[in-house]
C-alpha cells in the first residue's frame, strides 16, 4: 500500500489514532485511514515482554517510508531509553507522545535524547502529571498536551461522568495557554457510538480542547466532524471577515476585534480541514 502523507498539521490535528505496535499488518492501514495523525503505540498496548519487538516493527517502518507518531514508555520506565535511541534520527519519525508525564524534565530529557530535534507531546495520565500541567507546558521540546483520561481515572478514582472529568480537562486547557501551545488532545472514547462519540467530542470542544486520542478507524470521521467549526460558523465568519474588509478594516466598536479573532480563527481551520460554508 502506497503511503500517504498527512494534510493536516499536528499543531492543529483533530483525530489522533492509537494502533498497536505489535500489529504492523495494520500500519499502512492506519495512515491510509480518515486520521489527521497515527500514533504507534509501544507502551499500554504491548506487554512488556514484546516491547523489543514492537519497538523494531515501528523502526523498520518508519526507516521505510512510512510516517506517524510513537507513544514512548515513561521517562521513569526501564524501557524509556531504548525507545528513544532507537527512534533517534529515523526518517518517518513526526514526534513521540511521551507517556506518563509528570515533570517538565521528562519533557525535556526526551527531547534531549532525540537530539532537539523532535517535537514532544506529554501525555498527562496521573493527579501529579495535571498539578504539574502548567510546568509540563512550559519545558523545552513541549508540543502539545494530551490527556490519558483512563490513567487517570485509576489514578484518582474519579468516575467517567462529565462533570468528574471537566477539572483536568480545564487544567490541561489552561496550562496549554500559559504554556503558549495549540489546544490539548482529550482522551480516548470507547466503542464507536455515534451519539455517544458526537456528545463526548463537543463537550471536549467546548472545554477547550483541539483534538481527541481515537481507538478505531470508524472513530475519526465523527470525530474530525465534532473538532472541525460548523458550516454555519463558517459563513459567520467569512461574511464578517468580508464585511470588515469591505468597510476598510475599521473597528466600530470593542466587539470588533475580539469577533475578528474568532472569525480568523474559524477561517484559518475551515480552509486546513476543508469545511465549506453553509
Amino acid at each position: 500500500m502506497p503511503h500517504v502523507p498527512r494534510t493536516v498539521s499536528a499543531e492543529i490535528s483533530r483525530s489522533w489514532l492509537l494502533v498497536n505496535a505489535n500489529r504492523p499488518d495494520t500500519f499502512d492501514a492506519a495512515e491510509a485511514s480518515r486520521a489527521d495523525q497515527i500514533v504507534l503505540d509501544i507502551e499500554d498496548a504491548v506487554d512488556p515482554g514484546l516491547k523489543d519487538e514492537a519497538r523494531g516493527y515501528v523502526v523498520d517502518w518508519l526507516s521505510g517510508g512510512g510516517s506517524g507518531w510513537v507513544r514512548i514508555n515513561d521517562r521513569t520506565s526501564d524501557f524509556w531509553s531504548g525507545d528513544v535511541d532507537a527512534l533517534v534520527g529515523l526518517p518517518g519519525l513526526a514526534g513521540v507522545m511521551l507517556a506518563k508525564a509528570e515533570a517538565a524534565a521528562h519533557v525535556t530529557e526526551t527531547f534531549d535524547r532525540l537530539h532537539g530535534a523532535t517535537p514532544v507531546i506529554a501525555l498527562v495520565e496521573s493527579a501529579l502529571g495535571i498539578e504539574e500541567a502548567a510546568s509540563i507546558a512550559r519545558a523545552r521540546g513541549a508540543y502539545r498536551l494530551a490527556f490519558g483520561s483512563g490513567d487517570y481515572r485509576r489514578d484518582t478514582g474519579t468516575s467517567a461522568d462529565d462533570m468528574a472529568m471537566a477539572y483536568p480537562r480545564s487544567r490541561l486547557v489552561i496550562a496549554s495557554r500559559v504554556g503558549n501551545l495549540p489546544g490539548p488532545i482529550d482522551g480516548p472514547t470507547v466503542g464507536s457510538n455515534h451519539p455517544v462519540l458526537r456528545e463526548q467530542g463537543s463537550i471536549a470542544v467546548a472545554l477547550g480542547m483541539t483534538g481527541k486520542l481515537c481507538l478505531d478507524i470508524e472513530q475519526l470521521p465523527i470525530i474530525n466532524e465534532v473538532i472541525s467549526p460548523t458550516r454555519s460558523d463558517v459563513a459567520w465568519a467569512r461574511d464578517f471577515l468580508a464585511d470588515f474588509e469591505a468597510r476598510g478594516r475599521v473597528v466600530r466598536d470593542g466587539s470588533d476585534l475580539p469577533r475578528l479573532g474568532r472569525a480568523q480563527k474559524i477561517d484559518k481551520l475551515a480552509r486546513a480541514f476543508g469545511v465549506e460554508p453553509a
